[in-house]
């Protein structure tokens, strides 16, 4: 069982009456937030990183503040009481999914700013029937992040994703972790332009984990099939997330 909530920079209220995560995220007041997914029912990985971010989320937006991670613990402890949002279908990850390229922009790309997610909200409306997933895609092409998400894609055996220009998500941070030794890696986005000649393609989020992508727009990606690195690395992602998930609800 995996469950996923949002949290509030403070730390301190939980959202309540939410149906789902992206209600939830509408819902958030302005600041900083983050995503948290969790394993067995109470285990959140990496929970202190997922806070030092939100630290500096606040802190680009010019209001610097700090987290009690004793009261950040205790909030969570009661939301996970009693919220759960449930998990992407096991479908995704074996079909893949569609995303499209979408006209949208982070104003602070490093910055988990709140008044990204409306905009974000109404461009996940707008999606076409059966899309997954909105791509930002910037001036040269380049394939920059997703609305919710980091997006990889492998090139002439080269695994690349954009550095400077999206938000450095704490899942893409350790799947470019687990992918040494497997691939190479240049961290420096593809273009739109690339996708036809790409082996596969991928998207990363605390939600998602590691999702494949068969399509973008109207270019077939990895011949229509998921590729065998995004197992790979979904399979290393969740072995390493359920060995570090600190229990909140334990004893």
């Amino acid at each position: 069982m995996v469950e996923t909530f949002a949290l509030r920079a403070s730390g301190e209220e939980r959202l309540a009456g939410a149906a789902d995560l992206a209600a939830a995220s509408a819902a958030l007041p302005e600041g900083a937030y983050t995503t948290l997914r969790t394993y067995d029912g109470d285990g959140v990985p990496h929970l202190d990183a997922h806070a030092r971010r939100l630290e500096d989320s606040v802190a680009l937006q010019g209001r610097p503040t700090g987290l009690d991670r004793t009261r950040l613990r205790r909030g969570l402890a009661a939301a996970l009481e009693q919220t759960r949002f449930p998990a992407l279908p096991e479908s995704v990850y074996e079909d893949g999914v569609t995303c499209v390229t979408v006209p949208l922009r982070r104003e602070v790309p490093q910055s988990k700013d709140t008044r990204f997610l409306g905009p974000a909200q109404s461009a996940y409306r707008a999606l076409p029937p059966g899309a997954h997933e909105g791509l930002l895609v910037a001036e040269d092409g380049a394939l920059l992040e997703g609305l919710s998400s980091n997006v990889f894609v492998v090139l002439d055996g080269v695994l690349r994703t954009e550095e400077a220009r999206a938000l450095r998500g704490t899942t893409r941070a350790l799947v470019l972790e687990l992918a040494q030794g497997l691939v190479p890696v240049h961290r420096e986005a593809a273009t739109r332009a690339d996708l036809p000649r790409a082996s596969e393609a991928f998207l990363t989020s605390v939600s998602r984990e590691v999702v494949p992508v068969v399509r973008v727009d109207d270019v077939v990606v990895g011949h229509g099939r998921p590729g065998s690195l995004a197992r790979e690395l979904r399979a290393r992602y969740q072995a390493r997330m359920k060995r570090d998930a600190e229990h909140l609800l334990a004893g």
